[in-house]
């Protein structure tokens, strides 16, 4: 095989992320009171989180108060009278409890962790992050767990990717490859570093042409076969 170092994105990519925020977002207003509308409270949060997200990663905001404001601003707009740092954390305690797997993740992770070493590279939060890995069936399979928290820089900058591959064992560009689902974070980051990218597709999207991954596939099943 042409790698021996992988790096993945977590969220959409080895676990279910939109799942898992979904449990965790209805577990924890419940658990608050509120009983009706969530459906659409929670369309309002996924939109305004991932605003305060993008914000995040080109250096806009803080991950303290991204953690918070998605709350405050759903609570704002809609009348709701709760303690947005209550809800934010009753949430983030819930998240690693409702772990979710994408098809195929576990027998890919340990088939690729027999042929090199896999760490995981995120934007999450770090001690939610390190639990959902621990509390899943990958975990035997991780090497390493690299969060832009403790590194201070966000995918897609250059200087997480070199945070990163420091945790490695051993690190070549030429033989490390970057999987994920995110076009901007991921696979722009893998660009931006000089290593070898494969994008997690499964609804078939088009790229651009200047950003065009090494592998683009619906599967994760698909991404082992392309690699064997």
């Amino acid at each position: 095989m042409k790698y021996d170092l992988f790096l993945f994105d977590l969220d959409d990519t080895l676990l279910d992320f939109k799942a898992s925020e979904r449990l965790s977002f209805f577990s924890s207003l419940q658990g608050l009171g509120v009983k009706t509308g969530l459906d659409e409270l929670f369309n309002q949060y996924q939109v305004v989180n991932s605003s305060l997200w993008k914000m995040f990663e080109h250096g806009q905001t803080t991950k303290e108060h991204l953690k918070v404001e998605r709350f405050r601003h759903i609570f704002a707009a809609n009348n709701i009278e709760l303690d947005p740092a209550l809800a934010s954390a009753r949430y983030l305690d819930t998240l690693p409890e409702t772990v979710v797997l994408i098809d195929y993740a576990v027998e890919l992770c340990g088939w690729l962790s027999q042929r090199g070493e896999l760490g995981i590279i995120t934007n999450g939060i770090h001690y939610v992050q390190t639990l959902r890995i621990k509390n899943s069936q990958i975990a035997p399979y991780i090497s390493f767990v690299s969060v832009s928290e403790e590194c201070g820089f966000a995918k897609p900058d250059v200087r997480f990717f070199e945070y990163s591959t420091k945790m490695a064992k051993t690190f070549s560009k030429a033989r490390t490859l970057v999987v994920g689902d995110r076009l901007d974070a991921d696979i722009q980051g893998a660009h931006n570093f000089g290593v070898d990218c494969g994008w997690f597709n499964p609804e078939g999207k088009a790229h651009p042409l200047e950003l065009t991954p090494t592998y683009n596939v619906k599967s994760l099943k698909e991404l082992r076969d392309l690699l064997t």
